[in-house]
């Protein structure tokens, strides 16, 4: 049983990852990993010993999600939060690959949840298409479609914010 726990506890970095590229929010991300962690506790029954815990909680924290996405619909508020304070940027970045990453964060960010939750998968965390499909609840070849247009939907935000980026604006 300790053996179990201990597994679960060495996902934790990676559910956090998922969590905050899920949610943009330090604080909602902590509370649904804790969610994830305490519902795999509970059932920690059902994982099936030998495996790695990772797909299992995956899962749970993706239904989570989905749970928590639902219930803010209806309540109509608003999914998203705005950066905290403490993550915006005050000063200009020196590096062009600070300003890359936060490019690809916001494009990330910008683009539909079903489609981030695919990409995350497989691009970041590197599940397999058919790992991925069955830790989200979807065929693979509805995964391959998110996975095909969220990259063609950030490929579009990319280069619309790099555009903007080498306009320069030349007062006389």
């Amino acid at each position: 049983m300790d053996d179990k726990k201990a597994a679960i506890l060495s996902e934790i970095p990676r559910l956090r990852r998922y969590a905050r590229s899920l949610l943009r929010d330090r604080d909602s991300a902590d509370d649904l990993v804790q969610d994830c962690l305490e519902r795999a506790l509970v059932r920690l029954d059902n994982w099936q010993t030998g495996e790695s815990p990772r797909r299992w909680l995956f899962t749970i924290m993706h239904h989570l999600f989905i749970d928590q996405m639902r219930k803010v619909n209806r309540r109509g508020e608003a999914a998203m939060l705005p950066l905290e304070a403490g993550e915006a940027q005050a000063a200009p970045a020196d590096q062009v690959e600070t300003i890359a990453s936060r490019e690809i964060m916001d494009a990330l960010q910008a683009i539909s949840p079903d489609r981030r939750a695919a990409l995350v998968m497989v691009a970041i965390e590197g599940f397999s298409y058919a790992e991925a499909a069955n830790i989200l609840g979807v065929p693979a070849g509805t995964l391959m479609s998110r996975i095909a247009r969220g990259r063609e939907e950030l490929r579009g935000l990319l280069d619309d914010t790099s555009r903007r980026r080498t306009i320069r604006i030349v007062e006389k």
